[in-house]
C-alpha cells in the first residue's frame, strides 16, 4: 500500500518547489507511435462530483466545451454525481461490470488507487504519455502511482481543517481561534449558550464523522506505527485504540447538530447547508468545503460567494493535549483524473489538458479547491482559500485520508466501525478489529 512518506513528500513539494508557469507538455517523444489523438471522431464519457449547481459544476462544463472547440473530432459527454455515490456505487459497480461507461472519472491516490490498478486493472498506464515538462509542471503526483507508473493526475491538493463562521464566533464572545482541544470544548460550550449548534457533520455519510477520528490517530500514532499501518496493513499498535478514546471523550461535549447520525454532507438538508446558512459555527472539511458550503447557502444580501467570503474563517485541527504523537500532524489529500484502460488517447490529451496552467487558475478562481500546476495558486483570490494553501506549503508533516491510504477494502469497514462509536454502540477496540479484519481477506 502506498506509504504516508509519499503523502508528506507531495505535500512538501508545494513548499519546496519553485512556482514557475507551465503548460500541458503533451505526449513526448516516448508516447506509444500507434496512439494518434484526433484521427478520426471519438466521444467521451466524464463522471465528476461537482453535482451541486454552482461554479464548479459551470466551469468544468466551459472547460468540455473549450477542449471540443479546440478539437472538432471530440464529443464529451458529462454526467455529474454526487460524491458520495459516485466513489462507493457507481465508479465500483462500472469497473467490477468489465467494460467501464466511462472513459474519464475521478481517482482517489493512495490504497484506492492501488486496488484499482492492482485487483482489477481498471485503469490505463499514463505514464508513456507524460513527459518531463508536465510531470515538473504539476505538484502531488506521487499518491497516484502504482509500482512507479502514473494511473492518475490529480486536480486538486490541500490539507483539511475546522471551517468556522466569524459572525457566530464573534455573537459567542470568541476572540481567537481554538489552538487546542480544550480551547475547542470551550468554543463549544459558547456557542451552545447562544442558541447556535457548534459543528455540523454529515455522519449519514460516514466519512466526514471519520475525519474526526482520522485527526485523533494521527496525533496519537508515531510516524513508525502509521507507517506500519499503511504499508503492512498492521494496526496493533495502542495509538488506534487512543484515538477511538479520544473522539468518546469530544463526542461527551454533544458539539453536534440534531439527528446528526441521519445527516449526510452534500445535500440540501446536509451538514454543509447547516453551515453555509449560518446554522451551524463549524465544520471539518478539505480545502473543497469553501465552494460547496457557498454553493448551499441561502440568498443573502449580495452574491452568496460574497458572503461566503465575508464569513468563513479557518483554522488547523487543534491541539489535542494527551495524544502521545506529533501535535502538528495534519491531515490532506486531493482529487484527481483517470482514464478507464480502454479509452482512447484523446482522454489522456483531456486528462492534460485539465492540468495546464489556464485551466488549473480558472479552476482556482472558482473557490471550488486549491489548484496543483504550479503558478495556478496565483488566481486564489478567496481568502480562506489562502490561508489555507500557506498552510499546505508549511506543513511539516501530513498524511493522506487514512481510508484514502489503506483502500476501500479497509476504509469502508473502519469507517462504519468509527459511525458506530458516534451512535454510542462501538467502541475504540471495534474500530480496530473490523480494521484487521478487513485486511485479513
Amino acid at each position: 500500500m502506498a506509504s504516508t512518506r509519499r503523502a508528506r513528500a507531495a505535500l512538501a513539494a508545494l513548499a519546496t518547489t519553485t512556482l514557475v508557469a507551465s503548460g500541458c507538455g503533451g505526449g513526448g517523444s516516448d508516447q506509444p507511435s500507434d496512439d494518434v489523438p484526433y484521427d478520426s471522431p471519438v466521444t467521451l464519457v466524464w463522471w465528476h462530483n461537482a453535482s451541486e449547481e454552482g461554479p464548479g459544476k459551470q466551469y468544468w462544463e466551459k472547460v468540455a466545451r473549450d477542449f471540443m472547440d479546440q478539437h472538432p473530432t471530440v464529443t464529451i459527454e458529462i454526467e455529474a454525481i454526487e460524491n458520495e455515490t459516485l466513489q462507493r456505487t457507481r465508479i465500483p459497480a462500472a469497473l467490477q461490470a468489465g467494460a467501464p461507461p466511462p472513459d474519464i472519472f475521478m481517482v482517489w491516490g493512495g490504497g484506492e488507487i492501488i486496488e484499482q490498478v492492482r485487483d482489477g486493472d481498471y485503469l490505463k498506464d499514463l505514464t508513456p504519455y507524460l513527459d518531463d515538462a508536465f510531470k515538473n509542471s504539476v505538484v502531488a503526483l506521487d499518491p497516484w502511482q502504482v509500482d512507479g507508473k502514473q494511473y492518475g493526475v490529480p486536480f486538486r491538493w490541500g490539507l483539511e481543517g475546522i471551517f468556522y463562521n466569524k459572525e457566530l464566533f464573534a455573537q459567542a464572545g470568541i476572540t481567537d481561534t481554538p489552538k487546542t482541544m480544550t480551547e475547542l470544548k470551550e468554543a463549544i460550550e459558547k456557542l451552545k449558550g447562544i442558541g447556535v449548534i457548534p459543528i455540523s457533520v454529515g455522519a449519514g455519510d460516514n466519512w466526514p464523522a471519520a475525519h474526526w477520528w482520522y485527526n485523533f490517530a494521527i496525533r496519537s500514532c508515531s510516524p513508525e506505527a502509521l507507517r506500519a499501518a499503511a504499508n503492512d496493513h498492521n494496526f496493533d499498535d495502542q495509538c488506534f485504540i487512543k484515538a477511538g478514546e479520544l473522539l468518546q471523550d469530544f463526542l461527551a461535549t454533544e458539539p453536534f447538530q440534531p439527528d446528526f447520525l441521519n445527516t449526510r454532507f452534500s445535500v440540501a438538508d446536509g451538514s454543509a447547508a447547516l453551515f453555509g446558512n449560518g446554522k451551524s459555527a463549524m465544520e471539518l472539511m478539505g480545502d473543497w468545503f469553501r465552494g460547496t458550503a457557498s454553493t448551499f447557502a441561502s440568498d443573502f444580501d449580495g452574491e452568496k460567494s460574497e458572503y461566503v467570503d465575508r464569513v468563513i474563517g479557518w483554522f488547523p485541527f487543534p491541539e489535542v493535549e494527551g495524544a502521545p504523537g506529533d501535535p502538528t500532524a495534519a491531515l490532506g489529500g486531493g482529487d484527481g483524473w483517470g482514464c478507464a484502460k480502454n479509452s482512447p488517447i484523446e482522454c489522456v490529451e483531456f486528462i492534460k489538458y485539465l492540468s495546464t496552467l489556464e485551466v488549473q487558475k480558472g479552476y482556482a478562481a472558482t473557490g471550488s479547491g486549491l489548484p496543483v500546476a504550479k503558478g495556478a495558486e496565483a488566481a486564489i483570490t478567496q481568502p480562506v482559500l489562502r490561508q489555507i494553501a500557506d498552510a499546505t506549503a508549511q506543513a511539516k508533516t501530513a498524511y493522506l485520508w487514512l481510508d484514502t491510504t489503506y483502500g476501500a477494502t479497509i476504509g469502508n469497514p473502519m469507517n462504519a466501525a468509527i459511525v458506530k462509536i458516534f451512535e454510542g454502540s462501538g467502541t475504540p477496540e471495534d474500530v480496530v478489529n473490523a480494521m484487521k479484519a478487513a485486511a485479513a481477506r
